[in-house]
């Protein structure tokens, strides 16, 4: 149980036989729980260069929340806290130091039988929070099946044989990218965008504007979108370089020429966008793909699953990130790193959607003493988040029991935790701390 005084909570959890991991938004509460172990966990700190600096990075402030000790450096970048037992993050049990991987080996019970027999007495997710500045890669992730066959065949660039699904929350307005825009609006961008129609093709992008007006004989719209696609991923690098040059001088002379003096004539939202990533990611093909991509923004709270074969890319901002335990990624651009682009044209899911449509809506339900709780629980067995907050002034929450593991961070407030494991002594719970639940 969470104790408090006062004010508001929240907390994500999930019920039945599969995994899920707990987000708590509060002032001070009780909060009790009648389970085997509960335990804070010490959590493994990622300092990509992508990351927010210092003290603008919500990752720097709920260490810090959670641990005054902790000095935030304002140079260094605090882009990911992984929460879990990746390899290359495992958390730790703060009192022991004992890694969380090793603790769920000898106590594999933790985890619910169905769990542990699903995932060989594995945790099946890793939950992080990000802190986003510089865009990361335009990327998708296999299905199971073809995970396993990527791993047989690279295993240098495909290490495990896992699936990757995802699910991003908003804790900020947060930027994305996410699946292919509705075919009308590839279908402008082409024929108005004459760079992008040089690297694509005219015959290519002819076919395109056929498939989508349905013009007699045209080929599907998705078979014909594959083709401007591929044609994109597979034009000669150096083409792509000057083409992009090109559009960026123009957009650069045109914001100059024609927005500037008149401050109700707004450039366009994806010459916007392409800008601001031309300028990070200069002669990346990933800056012509946007043009194909729905730019998506979310609200605190609002979600995009991304499931296998989605393309997709965090943009800017803060959240809360649940995924299947992978590291399999089949980039398209924004990166340096390696892009495999037979496998990727191959494997993309060509549907064409709206953002909203992109958007994952979280069924709310009522929880125990007017606690609100939103359920984001994707069509994955792996793992599903919930958020439950708490009514202004609620004194005491329980949390129910569930036949799996979870982990629970806090990310406003503090409480006092109670629960059969810890006796009469109760876990101080603040912004930034992390429990690690097992199954009741």
């Amino acid at each position: 149980m969470f104790h408090s005084p006062s004010g508001p909570s929240s907390r994500l959890w999930r019920p039945g036989d599969r995994p899920f991991r707990a987000l708590i938004l509060s002032n001070t509460c009780r909060i009790c729980r009648s389970v085997t172990s509960v335990f804070q966990l010490r959590c493994e700190v990622q300092t990509y260069a992508w990351g927010k600096r210092g003290t603008s990075s919500e990752v720097a402030s709920l260490i810090q929340s959670a641990d005054p000790s902790f000095s935030i450096d304002e140079e260094q970048t605090y882009a990911e806290l992984w929460m879990g037992t990746h390899p290359r993050g495992a958390s730790v049990i703060a009192k022991t130091n004992t890694s969380l991987e090793q603790w769920i080996s000898q106590n594999p019970e933790c985890l619910g039988s169905k769990v542990m027999e699903r995932f060989s007495g594995k945790l099946p997710f890793l939950f992080k929070v990000l802190s986003v500045n510089i865009s990361l890669s335009i990327q998708a992730h296999p299905n199971k099946a073809l995970a396993e066959e990527l791993h047989r065949r690279d295993a240098a660039h495909y290490a495990d044989s896992n699936h990757k699904p995802e699910m991003a929350i908003a804790l900020s307005a947060f930027e994305g990218l996410c699946g292919f825009r509705p075919a009308a609006e590839i279908a402008e961008h082409l024929q108005t965008t004459a760079e992008l129609q040089a690297v694509v093709g005219t015959d290519n992008v002819t076919s395109f504007v056929q498939a989508v007006h349905g013009s007699s004989g045209a080929l599907s719209t998705a078979v014909s979108l594959q083709q401007c696609f591929a044609a994109l991923m597979q034009c000669p690098r150096e083409t792509v370089r000057e083409k992009l040059a090109s559009l960026e001088s123009r957009l650069q002379t045109d914001a100059a020429c024609n927005y500037s003096w008149c401050s109700t004539i707004a450039q366009p939202p994806a010459a916007r966008l392409f800008l601001r990533l031309y300028k990070q990611f200069p002669g990346d093909v990933g800056c012509f793909a946007i043009f194909f991509l729905n730019h998506m923004k979310l609200k605190p709270g609002e979600a995009m699953f991304l499931g296998p074969n989605v393309p997709h890319a965090y943009l800017y901002g803060d959240c809360i990130e649940c995924m299947a335990c992978s590291d399999n990624t089949v980039r398209a651009g924004l990166t340096p790193k390696f892009i495999d682009v037979p496998t990727l044209c191959a494997m993309l899911d060509y549907r064409c959607r709206t953002v909203d449509e992109n958007k994952f809506t979280p069924v709310q339900q009522g929880g125990a003493g007017g606690a609100g709780v939103s359920v984001y629980d994707p069509a994955v067995p792996d793992f599903s988040v919930l958020r439950v907050e708490l009514a202004a002034g609620e004194m005491d929450y329980t949390l129910p029991l569930v036949d799996s593991a979870s982990i629970l961070l806090t990310v406003q407030g503090e409480a006092d935790a109670y629960s059969g494991s810890l006796g009469e002594e109760p876990i101080y719970v603040t912004r930034g701390t992390v429990l690690f639940i097992s199954a009741g």
